[in-house]
């Protein structure tokens, strides 16, 4: 049965480029004699102390809110978001969606050393506090953080959109490689899926974000390699590992990973580097790299519309998982 009521959408200011894709794929497959679905007003005011307040220029009273927002740092956005879930609530929507391509703070998923947060609970805990009825999310850093949510949680994944993409190149001799050891489970649903055989790199950390040496476990040589991960951030391990696979006799090293944070210089380390090719979603937006040489960016827009058209209209998403 269909909702009675209306869907709304609005987009925070990191996600309006995405927001607008996914707004154009929901009224391609809207039945005819449904309303053309558009994208809800949402005016910013800004301080001149750096504060800010959103508000709705449209009622949302009765509606379902769907809020689209990467998480992306600075910590704004994630505030933005929150505000703007606290808005529509006071406002009396029905129900408020958080939908977040990109799910900051889902590192920090553990204590993994003494006196640190835990910053994906926190997060999970202020979205849900702010009154979030729901999250729509893709390719969470650790699965486990659904959990963190007292709230349904949509987790899909990139596989969706990457391994048809894969497919059309065929590649012969094709290996995926897990850049790290917590990368192996997914880079063995990817090589079961695409029936090709899988590397573990091992690396060392000399401190965040620097990498002090890898080591390849596996079949490398003579083989078209994908490194699978769920972000890029400097690219650092990426580059080293695609240096280590091709000094022991890889044809090619490219790599897939849904988050391009790109951060410190990354895009330039990816240029200088043995990678082929690198793949990423445009759950972080990056126009700059629309047209560049060696970095792709898949949608993920198409995926996203789908869920939130089935989960509006109380239709199984079984589908639109794949890993």
């Amino acid at each position: 049965m269909l909702h009675s009521h209306r869907m709304e959408l609005f987009a925070c200011r990191a996600s309006q480029d995405f927001a607008s894709k996914v707004i154009e794929h929901l009224n391609a497959h809207r039945p005819a004699d449904q309303p053309e679905i558009k994208l809800g007003n949402l005016a910013v005011s800004q301080f001149s102390d750096g504060e800010f307040q959103p508000q709705f220029l449209d009622s949302v009273r009765g509606a379902t809110v769907y809020l689209l927002q990467s998480t992306v740092p600075p910590a704004d956005n994630i505030m933005e978001l929150l505000l703007c879930i606290d808005a529509a609530k006071r406002a009396s929507a029905d129900k408020v969606i958080a939908v977040i391509p990109y799910f900051g703070w889902a590192r920090q998923d553990r204590k993994d050393r003494p006196r640190v947060a835990i910053g994906a609970k926190l997060a999970a805990n202020l979205l849900r506090a702010a009154g979030a009825d729901r999250v729509m999310t893709c390719d969470l850093h650790a699965d486990q953080i659904q959990g963190f949510f007292d709230i349904p949680v949509d987790h899909v994944y990139a596989s969706k959109v990457f391994i048809p993409y894969i497919r059309k190149r065929k590649f012969s001799d094709l290996a995926i490689a897990a850049p790290d050891m917590g990368g192996a489970k997914r880079a063995n649903a990817y090589a079961k899926d695409l029936s090709a055989s899988v590397i573990i790199c091992h690396k060392t950390r000399a401190r965040a974000n620097v990498v002090d040496s890898i080591t390849a476990i596996g079949e490398v040589e003579g083989k078209n390699i994908i490194i699978v991960d769920d972000m890029i951030d400097t690219a650092g391990t990426l580059c080293k590992a695609a240096e280590v696979l091709m000094s022991k006799g890889a044809a090619s090293v490219r790599a897939c990973a849904t988050h391009g944070l790109l951060s410190g210089g990354a895009v330039e380390r990816i240029h200088n580097s043995a990678l082929a090719e690198v793949l990423i979603t445009d759950t972080v937006p990056h126009p700059e790299l629309e047209n560049d040489s060696k970095i792709t960016i898949v949608s993920m827009t198409e995926v996203f519309a789908s869920i939130i058209n089935k989960v509006y209209n109380y239709e199984s998403i079984s589908n639109d998982f794949i890993f």
